[in-house]
């Protein structure tokens, strides 16, 4: 009997040391205390596995309800407890909206009249896609995890590397070789616990990208390449959710809400065709100021709040050029286009939905 008890107490310290869950070592030694049982019943006096394990199944029958009794007993504690801390909890845990820790955490939100206690929970129940974990995601995703979007999705294939952490800021120098999708998932459980975080390590595509955009509220586009701002456009055109589009170059950035859903211009609109990748050069060929994509990015997270709270008016049918070589910030109103192959065909009623 001696070495089956030995036996259970190893396999708990050897669970331990593995880190299996306690429902699973208790599953183990209950596994190792029926089989004892059955042998004592199925095999005949005298046999010497019986005698290995005491002879007698009584001792252990009354082993194993001792032991039931106990984990009942346990079970029934944990379970007045729970109940207890649910009954004794703030009205606004119970009610699944915020806790003590997020009340004080979202303070400076809830006193601004055009957010308050209504735009604070509305963020909450927001769901956000950010495109790109790159100069513009990096601010866009640490100010909506600041703000308490509750849930932030984020899609790209890139991994860190060094040439990103001039601007990049929500990639450490730890993460050099991570996932951007990863490296930036650690950065913003970090800055909000009350934030949940959907990381998608891969290329936004045109078979995934309408049924992505459908399971959010809002859509934020940081990408640094035509094909992708086009694509990202028909998905939330065809979904219609609301876009955020930022783009910047060397000194230079500019942001919109495309939502033609809603009476505004759609990207294609504006940009019919791509522009010539020789006129317009990437980040890399022409370089950018460290802080333009903060300011971009900043700019972008607020209108994405706004849209969620209704709060102020969104940049919605207007474009915000910024030119941060002679701190300049100049506006222009956009137009829709009729014949705009992506939203032309939008009836009049559903702009107002």
């Amino acid at each position: 009997m001696a070495m089956v008890l030995i036996l259970a107490v190893a396999l708990w310290v050897l669970g331990a040391v593995l880190g299996t869950p306690a429902r699973l070592r208790w599953i183990m030694i209950g596994a190792v205390w029926l089989g004892v049982v059955l042998l004592h019943l199925l095999l005949p006096g005298g046999h010497p596995m019986r005698a290995a394990t005491g002879e007698n199944a009584a001792p252990w029958l009354l082993l194993g309800g001792a032991v039931g009794i106990g984990l009942a007993y346990a079970a029934v504690l944990r379970a007045l407890r729970a109940r207890s801390r649910s009954a004794t909890a703030p009205e606004e845990t119970r009610a699944g909206t915020f806790s003590d820790a997020e009340l004080e955490r979202y303070a400076r939100h809830i006193v601004l009249h055009e957010i308050g206690g209504p735009g604070q929970k509305a963020l909450k129940n927001a769901r956000v896609l950010v495109i790109g974990a790159g100069g513009l995601g990096s601010p866009v995703m640490l100010y909506l995890a600041a703000a308490g979007v509750g849930t932030i999705g984020v899609i790209d294939d890139d991994a860190v590397e060094a040439s990103n952490l001039q601007r990049q800021v929500i990639h450490p120098d730890a993460s050099l070789g991570l996932p951007k999708v990863q490296s930036a998932a650690q950065a913003i459980r970090a800055q909000n616990p009350h934030v949940a975080v959907r990381p998608y390590h891969r290329r936004l595509t045109d078979e995934i990208a309408q049924d992505l955009f459908a399971d959010y509220d809002v859509i934020l586009d940081g990408v640094d390449n035509s094909a992708t701002r086009y694509l990202s456009n028909r998905a939330a055109v065809a979904t219609g959710r609301p876009l955020v589009s930022g783009a910047l170059t060397q000194w230079e950035g500019q942001l919109s809400v495309f939502d033609p859903a809603r009476g505004a211009p759609c990207y294609q609109c504006v940009f019919p065709e791509a522009a010539d990748p020789a006129l317009v050069p990437s980040c890399a060929e022409a370089g950018v100021m460290a802080a333009l994509p903060g300011v971009i990015g900043a700019m972008m997270a607020t209108e994405a709040i706004k849209l969620i709270t209704g709060a102020g008016a969104a940049l919605r049918g207007e474009m915000l050029i910024y030119d941060a070589l002679y701190g300049d910030a100049r506006k222009f109103t956009l137009a829709r286009r009729a014949d705009c192959p992506v939203c032309g065909e939008i009836k009049e009623k559903e702009h107002a939905g």
